[in-house]
């Protein structure tokens, strides 16, 4: 439930409007103002949200796919054993199946969404929807009051959230927390590259940096995992 002490959430078209009347004619100030509305909106409704757990992955996955299962049941799981909200973005596909999760366990299902000309549109499960035109800035908001990532197999998106946020906790721009990718068929390539690679070859990243990041599709580790985090206070 929406506490009513929070402020209206605007439409990415309000904010615009908005910018455009208080800059008529400056389209840099009206981006700039446009930008700084959509953090000062992000952050001021999940400011108060004590535990949460952002949900990474493809908009593309069908609801029949193992994965949207998991991410479902593991949501569920999320909201009823580590009393975390869930937070997605909002769209289709495993955000879809987390949202749908969190929404019939009775928890907080937030939709960071995002305007995009196919394929997103707001998922019904979504109980808390915030509205983005820009990724940046919606990687902010979804950043900053997680207290665990779970990355979903998914595209060019889901890499640049999950690999975004490994970096701000490598060089210690925000707190290390777990950050789970779930799906060892789809990720083990990858986690392949960056042992034999990033860390065995060339040595663009050091041993420690391999204790950021988890692969494992056990759904008691991942939620002992979460549990056992320390929830850092905002």
């Amino acid at each position: 439930m929406q506490n009513p002490n929070q402020s209206p959430r605007l439409t990415v078209q309000e904010i615009r409007d908005g910018c455009i009347h208080s800059h008529e004619g400056d389209e840099n100030e009206i981006r700039i103002c446009a930008m700084e509305e959509e953090f000062r909106q992000g952050l001021d409704i999940i400011k108060d949200v004590d535990r949460a757990v952002t949900i990474f992955g493809s908009a593309r996955t069908d609801v029949s796919s193992p994965y949207y299962e998991k991410a479902k049941r593991l949501a569920d799981r999320i909201v009823k054993e580590a009393q975390c909200a869930v937070l997605t973005g909002g769209g289709p596909g495993i955000m879809q199946g987390a949202n749908e999760g969190a929404h019939n366990a009775g928890g907080d299902s937030f939709g960071f969404t995002i305007k995009l000309p196919s394929e997103q549109h707001t998922n019904p499960f979504v109980t808390r929807e915030i509205p983005f035109y820009y990724f940046f800035t919606r990687k902010v908001a979804m950043t900053f009051t997680a207290d665990a990532f779970l990355v979903f197999p998914g595209g060019f998106g889901t890499l640049d959230e999950a690999f975004e946020v490994t970096t701000l906790m490598q060089t210690g721009k925000i707190p290390a927390v777990p950050m789970i990718f779930v799906g060892v068929d789809f990720w083990s390539p990858l986690f392949d590259f960056i042992k034999a690679k990033m860390l065995g070859e060339e040595k663009t990243i050091s041993p420690k940096d391999m204790d950021l990041i988890i692969l494992t599709d056990d759904e008691d580790l991942i939620i002992k995992t979460i549990q056992s985090a320390p929830f850092y206070k905002k």
